[in-house]
């Protein structure tokens, strides 16, 4: 079986680098603006460290750019292409550190919404609390995840859904299983 050798200028490493550079910020520069060291910043440029999904909502905050620039393109044959996203050319976004990867579902962002797949690592939370002017409805495939929707809690398992409307929310996977979300969110944020 053949594999595909990634070109170094369709890695999430190769974007950020680019994305920065064209913007005229140094590592030091860009680091700063994390609130990371010079040496995480380039080791995530080089593909040596998998940023998390809030470091990435900073990164795309800092390059002035939306998260979807960050998630690559699709790799799918050009009659597929936005129309069919395989399983397998999904391109997963996050890292352990946070515990959450994130997959987009839709072929593009094109409609008015989004479909994203995500994982949630067991006994992983959310760095910080995020708000984004959305609509958002998950649902819960497989394990559990406490959740904090504006001053509600909540605790979802397999076959519930639940629904942020741009209020303030936090997620925790405190259990020995991960859990498996589909979420739709509209406008798309990445």
């Amino acid at each position: 079986m053949l594999h595909k050798v990634p070109n170094d200028t369709e890695t999430l490493g190769a974007d950020v680098r680019a994305l920065r550079k064209a913007r005229g910020l140094t590592l030091v520069e860009m680091a700063e603006q994390l609130g990371r060291s010079v040496g995480w910043l380039s080791q995530v440029e080089r593909d040596k460290s998998e940023p998390t999904i809030s470091d990435l909502r900073a990164i795309a905050k800092a390059l002035d750019v939306p998260m979807s620039m960050l998630f690559g393109q699709s790799s799918a044959p050009a009659h597929e292409q936005g129309y069919v996203v395989r399983a397998g050319a999904r391109r997963p976004m996050g890292g352990s550190e946070e515990g959450l990867v994130e997959e987009l579902l839709s072929p593009d962002l094109t409609d008015d919404f989004e479909m994203v797949h995500s994982t949630f690592a067991p006994h992983s939370a959310m760095q910080d609390p995020a708000e984004r002017p959305t609509q958002e409805v998950g649902y819960v495939m497989s394990g559990r995840l406490e959740l904090r929707i504006g001053a509600q809690l909540f605790s979802v398992g397999p076959g519930d859904s639940f629904r942020i409307r741009g209020e303030e929310y936090h997620w925790s996977n405190p259990y020995d299983e991960a859990c498996v979300a589909i979420w739709v969110i509209a406008p798309p944020v990445y």
